[in-house]
């Protein structure tokens, strides 16, 4: 494997300044971690991009080195010459639900903001996308781009502009796996994740899971390990692409090692004080496909692409020890804790 990460190069203290970090999505989960953990553990100014400044929990907004830019993705210019001030940009805004409003998000606006930022200024992009866009060697997936859903389709479409962007040798593409974050009962700092409030009822059904086997396995990350990530390449002189076969723009999968669905299963019915019988009844893509007509289920075609994949894997995947870094999540039982999941037995 290689290195994944360059060493610092030597900064002269004399003419070197703070960064000026621009951060779209500032409110959402991710979005305030990595605002939390640039505020405590850098000097840099950050720009925070967002729509309803009421939503910013986790970080002081009158913070002297915070300076909020109001509005909508989609219109930049009342914050264009803020924006161009930027050296490195951090975007997580993201829109699905919609098929327009995904397109001008997703794809017009990216554009949009990178054509506003200074390039004799800008050092560095992250660039939020999906892992489900990926295939095991972290290639674009062509059902990503035939069969996604619009919020996949159009993260795709992104990814392949990217690559031949002027700035692609600056930009370092992101992509999440299953996000963990925030509190189940929507307490504390941080913005809930649809995964860690999915959790509850993923907790009602434990009693007809237990008896039901899904050869299936995926990666997890939680978002302060995500954040973890993100300050370390925010923090460093910005390298040409350390791994092979990745072409300018580098690509990082965040997520733990891959777990499967009968262990996740396992592992929660612990949590909660149950017990997994040794047998159990086998799903398997044809039995899916079958209970669909049955039931005159309604699936989109990427539903029923990911029931035929069942294996989201990753090669190379980057949990924070890759960087040398020690994650908050590690394993299922730290996620379950840091969620506030009641523990039962």
């Amino acid at each position: 494997m290689s290195d994944p990460q360059a060493g610092p190069r030597p900064v002269n203290p004399a003419t070197a300044r703070p960064q000026r970090i621009l951060i779209t999505g500032a409110s959402g989960c991710v979005g305030q971690h990595i605002a939390q953990q640039l505020l405590r553990d850098s000097d840099a100014e950050l720009l925070l991009l967002l729509r309803d400044p009421a939503r910013l929990t986790a970080v002081p907004s009158d913070h002297p080195r915070i300076t909020l830019l109001v509005g909508d993705l989609r219109q930049l210019d009342p914050h264009a010459a803020t924006i161009a001030t930027a050296t490195r940009v951090v975007h997580t805004a993201t829109a699905w639900g919609d098929p327009e409003r995904a397109m001008a998000v997703n794809v017009v606006a990216v554009k949009q903001l990178l054509a506003l930022l200074n390039p004799e200024r800008l050092e560095q992009v992250l660039y939020f996308s999906t892992a489900s866009v990926l295939d095991r060697q972290l290639q674009l997936l062509p059902e990503a781009l035939s069969e996604g859903t619009e919020y996949i389709q159009t993260k795709a479409l992104c990814l392949q502009q990217l690559e031949e962007h002027p700035l692609a040798e600056r930009i370092v593409a992101i992509f999440p796996t299953l996000v963990f974050g925030g509190r189940v009962d929507g307490s504390g700092p941080f913005p809930t994740s649809y995964l860690t409030a999915g959790l509850v009822e993923a907790c009602r059904w434990l009693w007809l899971a237990k008896w039901l086997r899904v050869e299936a396995r995926f990666h997890f990350i939680h978002a302060a390990d995500i954040a973890r990530v993100c300050v370390l390449l925010l923090s460093q002189p910005h390298g040409p692409n350390p791994e092979a076969d990745q072409g300018k723009m580098r690509r990082l999968v965040l997520g733990q090692p891959v777990v499967s669905v009968n262990h996740t299963v396992r592992q929660l019915l612990r949590w909660r004080g149950g017990w997994m019988p040794p047998l159990g009844v086998a799903i398997t893509p044809w039995l899916v496909e079958a209970l669909i007509g049955l039931l005159r289920l309604e699936v989109t075609p990427w539903d029923r692409f990911s029931i035929q994949q069942r294996h989201f894997v990753h090669d190379p995947v980057s949990p924070p020890e890759r960087f040398g870094l020690v994650s908050e999540a590690a394993t299922l039982d730290a996620v379950f804790a840091a969620a506030g999941l009641k523990r039962r037995g």
